[in-house]
């Protein structure tokens, strides 16, 4: 199985105040492409930070990144954006809909910045996803008339639109109920399988964790664990200056 993500001995640090915030120290592992991977760990462990690193929204201070065959250390702002509307979707948890946009709308809107694709495969497109999520018949809803799990619904169709390598989910499933929440994951799992599309989330939920067939363990900006679900259970490894997922 290829190689979708590295990172080698990445550090990054955010102001705070006066003060520098270590946010990530030393991180080094890689990510095989189709894989389902949960980033676990408590609040302010690092995992949001990660996210942000993979999705090219920031950059490390020190260290390597490579994502899809793609180097982003060194690179600039705009070379970034390129980089990401093409090979990486977002699936947040307060689901970040365009609130004057239909569901139809907010799914388009990564396709426009794409003009390669004419309007009649980005109808098309979003057409078919929004049929496989099942909320075609509420297309022309604002995210106002959807209730949450709609609004999620809406988020990894508009995620997946622009067939991208990577999906990032930041705690997917945090403003959902059990039962919604579920539906999510699944939901992923579904696309995961059929596209072979690499879903990479971040949780501190353990029934989130479950969910997946790899993670990360991170806490205090660190690598600290390695987990590879084998027979329904995990087989955790510590493996504190390099993983491969």
């Amino acid at each position: 199985m290829a190689e979708i993500v590295r990172l080698e001995h990445v550090y990054k640090q955010y102001p705070l105040g006066s003060h520098q915030v270590q946010a990530l120290t030393d991180v080094s592992f890689t990510i095989k492409a189709g894989i389902l991977l949960a980033i676990a760990g408590p609040s302010g462990s690092g995992k949001s930070t990660l996210l942000n690193l993979i999705g090219h929204i920031d950059v490390p201070d020190k260290g390597r990144i490579i994502v899809a065959e793609h180097d982003i250390t060194g690179k600039s702002p705009d070379e970034l954006a390129e980089l990401r509307a093409r090979t990486i979707g977002f699936v947040f948890q307060s689901f970040n809909l365009f609130p004057v946009l239909t569901a139809e709308e907010n799914v388009e809107y990564p396709l426009l910045q794409m003009p390669e694709i004419g309007r009649k495969e980005r109808k098309r497109r979003v057409k078919e996803l929004l049929e496989t999520v099942g909320l075609l018949k509420v297309a022309r809803h604002r995210p106002n008339q959807l209730s949450g799990g709609q609004r999620q619904r809406v988020a990894i169709a508009r995620a997946l639109v622009t067939r991208p390598a990577i999906v990032l989910a930041d705690e997917p499933t945090a403003n959902l109920d059990h039962r919604t929440g579920e539906g999510i994951l699944q939901l992923m799992r579904m696309f995961n399988e059929q596209l072979l599309t690499t879903f990479i989330f971040s949780t501190h939920d353990q029934k989130v964790l479950d969910f997946a067939d790899h993670y990360i363990g991170i806490e205090d900006g660190r690598v600290r664990f390695l987990g590879l679900k084998q027979d329904g259970k995990w087989v955790v490894h510590d493996e504190r200056r390099h993983a491969k997922a």
